[in-house]
């Protein structure tokens, strides 16, 4: 790929030289393009999904089928973003998919990225079917954006405090630093 000065250079969230197929727990949050809100709505303190939005989430919830070595945890479906961990465990249960990573071991494993990537693809695909047959509100250029935001799950602490953050996130909408109208409050766990 060319280098272009004029062209403004993305850089990586990722942790340099971190391996993504590592067990452990990761947080994720995926963002809508331009955080147009095609999920649902809150009202009050809970989140009221719509069809676009049970899509989303029926999705999430059957990635453990196409990546046996990973589990969903807690997750939220926002109007315009998700918040989920995903867990990646030492030893994948069943058949390896095609194209998937070995481990040193040899068991078949995905990076964090290829989960991430797999769910913006699905439900893209999905949500152009739902814009067609459904009459969802159409999206410009893209569903998603380019990018997705994660860290790692250091400790028990951590995770305890960023499932609490992910099952209060409806509660703090009007707080949330993906909402387009939020005022100003506490941001993303650490």
């Amino acid at each position: 790929m060319d280098h272009n000065p004029e062209r403004p250079q993305r850089r990586s969230n990722r942790l340099r030289g971190f391996d993504y197929t590592q067990a452990g727990a990761y947080f994720v949050t995926i963002v809508a393009q331009e955080r147009t809100s095609f999920f649902g709505l809150v009202c009050g303190e809970e989140m009221r999904l719509n069809e676009a939005g049970r899509m989303a989430c029926r999705i999430w919830e059957s990635l453990s089928l196409r990546f046996p070595a990973i589990e969903m945890d807690s997750y939220v479906i926002m109007p315009n973003h998700l918040h989920g961990i995903v867990l990646i465990h030492q030893e994948p249960v069943g058949a390896p998919l095609v194209g998937a990573r070995r481990s040193a071991t040899g068991e078949s494993r995905a990076t964090l990225g290829e989960v991430i990537g797999a769910y913006k693809s699905l439900t893209t695909v999905e949500y152009v079917r739902g814009v067609r047959t459904m009459n969802w509100s159409p999206f410009h250029k893209r569903l998603w954006q380019r990018n997705y935001y994660e860290r790692v799950v250091r400790d028990e602490e951590s995770l305890e405090s960023i499932r609490q953050y992910i099952l209060d996130n409806p509660a703090q909408w009007s707080l949330d630093p993906e909402n387009p109208n939020k005022a100003q409050g506490p941001g993303i766990p650490t």
